[in-house]
């Protein structure tokens, strides 16, 4: 069964007294052949289960976490134990981020159930957790460019045990995280070996530029791309698709992959005047001097892989130009990441704030929406960044 749903769950929820009211379905009959299904009113009150403890779970991130512990929350006795030594160590990593840039101030989850399913007495639902986590920034400071809150788009598989008194209780949750950076409510590390999307070039291209640098600088880098590195870039309409796409990727034109941060970044690119270098044929893929994207041929490695995209940008087509360190970047700019420095970048992402000299980046895979670098740097300090000047 498919169900549309959605709900704004506001912060200051109580999840005791939420869990307490919650419906008492009898259980259903055991060893039944003929496959359940959920009732309307059940994924109703599933959804506001999965919501209540996504909020609190965000919440542990925020200067002011909930009192609130799994504890209030009904659910198995293991998802019990897991979750509480989790928000444990989400509110180390609210406190880590308080530290580094004012932290969060607040978080507001929303939450869309996409599929369900029922078999005997367990319950699964398919959701898309889309969570605003907010900057500890003024009106007067959002309206001179300051991001008001980071975003994301998660999906989540959540399932659920009714008990013999007909309570749900709340026995998994998994999250897709992908192999890019985790999101501020998750503690997943990216998978460094995943697939990017990208493949071995046709020849070996040597060594990369050295790493840039994540010291900050003693005063704020402002600085702005008054200079364009060629003629016919628009670096406005970079950062206008990234923000208009950085959710809901844009299916009409483009395909999306298991790892899409690269192919978001190149459509990005491409919406801001890089041309297709070509020709277009099967047999050019795996050439770092090609890029190209087309229906029939689908694209070359330089297009979707991470490491090939740098290989094109910055040797063979000269679009990008390294930045000695990370704190340079301006908007429109592009930051890739090599989790285990291994010398094979894994992560791309493109800046669409700067503010105070704090880049805010924004990629796909988490699906994520003004990031700041210097949480990025807090998560990842074992990372190699390779800063490109587009």
């Amino acid at each position: 069964m498919r169900t549309a749903y959605k709900r704004w769950i506001v912060v200051a929820i109580t999840i005791a007294a939420a869990s307490g009211t919650l419906g008492t379905a009898p259980p259903s009959p055991q060893g039944s052949s003929q496959k359940a299904q959920l009732s309307t009113s059940e994924v109703d009150e599933l959804s506001q289960l999965a919501g209540e403890y996504l909020q609190t779970r965000a919440g542990m991130v925020t200067t002011t976490p909930p009192p609130a512990r799994i504890s209030n929350i009904s659910a198995t006795s293991a998802m019990a134990n897991r979750t509480s030594d989790e928000f444990a160590q989400l509110a180390a990593k609210g406190k880590r981020y308080e530290q580094v840039d004012g932290g969060y101030t607040k978080a507001v989850v929303d939450v869309t159930v996409t599929d369900s399913s029922l078999a005997g007495t367990t319950a699964t639902i398919q959701i898309t957790e889309d969570t605003r986590l907010y900057m500890p920034f003024t009106a007067a400071e959002v309206a001179e460019g300051a991001p008001e809150y980071e975003e994301f788009s998660l999906p989540h598989t959540v399932t659920f045990t009714r008990s013999a008194d007909g309570t749900w209780l709340l026995a998994s949750d998994k999250a897709d995280t992908g192999s890019g950076p985790a999101p501020s409510t998750q503690l997943a590390e990216p998978d460094a070996a995943e697939d990017t999307g990208g493949g071995t070039p046709d020849e070996d291209e040597g060594g990369k530029e050295t790493p840039s640098s994540t010291d900050e600088p003693p005063v704020p880098d402002n600085s702005t791309k008054d200079v364009k590195l060629q003629a016919g870039y628009d670096y406005g309409k970079i950062v206008a698709y990234a923000n208009k796409y950085w959710k809901n990727p844009n299916k009409s034109s483009y395909r999306t992959y298991g790892n899409d941060c690269t192919n978001f970044i190149s459509q990005a690119m491409k919406a801001g005047g890089w041309g297709i270098v070509g020709p277009t044929d099967a047999g050019q893929r795996s050439n770092n001097k090609k890029w190209f994207y087309t229906i029939f041929v689908e694209r070359t490695h330089t297009w979707a892989g991470a490491e090939n995209w740098y290989w094109f940008a910055i040797k063979h087509s000269k679009r990008t130009k390294s930045l000695d360190n990370v704190y340079k970047l301006a908007s429109s700019d592009v930051l890739q990441a090599d989790w285990d420095r291994n010398g094979n970048i894994n992560h791309s992402m493109i800046v669409t704030k700067k503010y105070n000299g704090v880049p805010y980046l924004t990629y796909h895979t988490t699906n994520t929406h003004n990031k700041s670098m210097k949480k990025l740097v807090a998560d990842h300090g074992g990372a190699w960044w390779y800063a490109h000047r587009t």
